[in-house]
């Protein structure tokens, strides 16, 4: 898999998210929340869809930047901290519920494509090395 398709791939991850946050805010705050948190009032959806809309602007840029094997590679530890957010608000501070450990899903997904990104780029970019 060339390292451009591997980029589609990561972006396919925040345009699926994103566009459930983006385009059915609702659905996602009562999948993802526990009901005690569900009560923002118009706020909640409001701020669910911004957050959506800005995962969709993450995966056009995903979708259409030239990655090199460092962009996977920052990208990738990058990523690291969100999964301690998921472990605390979905474990030790519940907020989520564990249909919410879809963002970590996504996040693992990502993760492993940005290994695989690192890869195939190092790969190229020692091949244009050797051939100039």
């Amino acid at each position: 898999m060339t390292p451009q398709r591997i980029q589609y791939f990561i972006a396919l991850v925040f345009f699926i998210l994103g566009g459930w946050a983006a385009l059915f805010p609702q659905h996602v705050i009562d999948t993802v929340f526990l009901p005690e948190y569900r009560n923002g009032g118009r706020m909640l959806p409001f701020m669910m869809a911004c957050f959506g809309a800005q995962a969709l602007l993450a995966g056009l840029f995903a979708a259409f930047a030239r990655f090199t094997a460092t962009t996977f590679l920052v990208y990738g530890i990058a990523l690291l901290p969100f999964f301690g957010f998921n472990y605390y608000f979905t474990f030790h501070d519940p907020v989520f519920t564990r249909m919410g450990l879809i963002d970590a899903l996504g996040n693992i997904i990502m993760l492993a494509l940005c290994y695989a990104g690192w890869r195939q780029s190092k790969t190229a970019e020692q091949i244009e090395k050797q051939g100039n």
